[in-house]
């Protein structure tokens, strides 16, 4: 169904914008690791807006949102993780199977299988730049106190 849904788009959207590139890395990647990623992505995203809300309304940012915003990007780095290793797996076996393969073609599935893990990296990297700044403005209204 998601490969329906992301042929579609594809075909929707011209080849040569960054919206068709971005997703065809998502296909690549394997829709079954690279989907949870991007709704997590989506999800810190929120919870860093509305974190920032609070931040506006109580003057400190909620602890609780602090902790899932940094459990969710350390969760999807290991989702990435796990992603590439059963990737390299498959790669390894369908090696195997065939015997003999060429370099290009090792590449491109060394390339393929590192997706997940880029893009979970992405979010944490995203996740505890929100973490970090966060923390430090709650420091910053401790002392002020």
């Amino acid at each position: 169904m998601y490969n329906l849904m992301i042929l579609t788009i594809f075909y929707l959207v011209e080849d040569h914008s960054i919206f068709a590139h971005i997703l065809r890395l998502l296909h690549d990647g394997g829709m079954f690791f690279m989907f949870p990623i991007l709704m997590t992505l989506f999800l810190v995203f929120f919870l860093i807006i509305k974190n920032v809300l609070i931040i506006k309304k109580d003057g400190t940012p909620s602890p609780k949102y602090i902790k899932l915003i940094n459990s969710l990007g350390l969760m999807i780095l290991v989702w990435g993780i796990l992603g590439q290793l059963l990737g390299l797996v498959e790669a390894f076996d369908k090696i195997e199977m065939l015997g003999e393969i060429s370099t290009a073609r090792l590449a491109g599935g060394l390339k393929i299988s590192a997706l997940p893990t880029m893009f979970g990296s992405l979010v944490f990297v995203i996740s505890r730049a929100a973490t970090t700044i966060f923390i430090w403005i709650t420091k910053e209204v401790d002392l002020e106190k």
